[in-house]
């Protein structure tokens, strides 16, 4: 086996500060380790993928340093099967069945509740 690249050596290092900076916040280490495996199959040769996966991540040690994090969490949610399966529109909308209130949003982002139907 060759010797890791300078790039390589990087990466490991980051992985390692990052479990470390992650020790005693919630999900923070599973994250770590859940990203790093997902992205452990890129070939050598994509180094501008990999690069900015690296800078991605001394973004998120910075944030995970800075105390102000007590946590760390995924920023999308997870479609679940029964999501998917019913083909939801929009982010913020629920299919309009007829039998109940639906959730939207506003231009400011708020939840409104209608029970007329729209």
């Amino acid at each position: 086996m060759s010797r890791p690249s300078r790039l390589q050596r990087q990466v490991l290092s980051l992985y390692r500060e990052l479990l470390r900076a992650g020790r005693g916040k919630p999900g923070a280490e599973a994250r770590v380790r859940a990203e790093f495996r997902q992205h452990a199959s890129l070939p050598r040769s994509d180094v501008l993928r990999i690069e900015y996966l690296y800078r991605r991540g001394r973004r998120q040690l910075q944030l995970l340093r800075s105390g102000h994090a007590t946590a760390m969490g995924a920023f999308v949610r997870p479609r679940g099967p029964t999501e998917e399966s019913r083909g939801a529109g929009a982010a913020g909308t629920q299919p309009d069945n007829g039998d109940g209130p639906r959730n939207t949003f506003d231009s400011m982002g708020t939840p409104e509740t209608t029970t007329d139907g729209r």
